[in-house]
């Protein structure tokens, strides 16, 4: 794990010795890099995939809060069976739908 944190840090003069498009190219590899100035670290740089399971993890979450906010509160909730009653839906329809991406 230590030799692991001591691979990522990148001191931030690397940068202006242009060696931008290198330390970028160590993302497609590594997860993160901590950038360091004055020896302290400054700034973390995250490869799109690390970001993109951090945002949806933050996503989650809030989804979770949500969940729970409701069901503390009554709120009404509807059953499986109810929605797809209500929406004249057959289980073997839900089954042979395409899949959508909901962004």
């Amino acid at each position: 794990m230590a030799t692991h944190i001591l691979q990522s840090l990148v001191p931030i003069s690397q940068f202006n010795k242009g060696q931008a498009a290198k330390i970028f190219d160590r993302l497609h590899s590594e997860k993160e890099l901590v950038v360091l100035k004055n020896n302290q670290p400054s700034a973390i740089i995250l490869s799109p995939d690390e970001y993109t399971r951090l945002t949806e993890i933050v996503e989650d979450y809030y989804l979770l809060l949500e969940t729970n906010k409701r069901m503390e509160t009554n709120e009404k909730t509807s059953t499986f069976n109810s929605v797809m009653k209500e929406l004249e839906i057959s289980e073997s329809e839900l089954l042979n739908a395409e899949d959508v991406d909901i962004e």
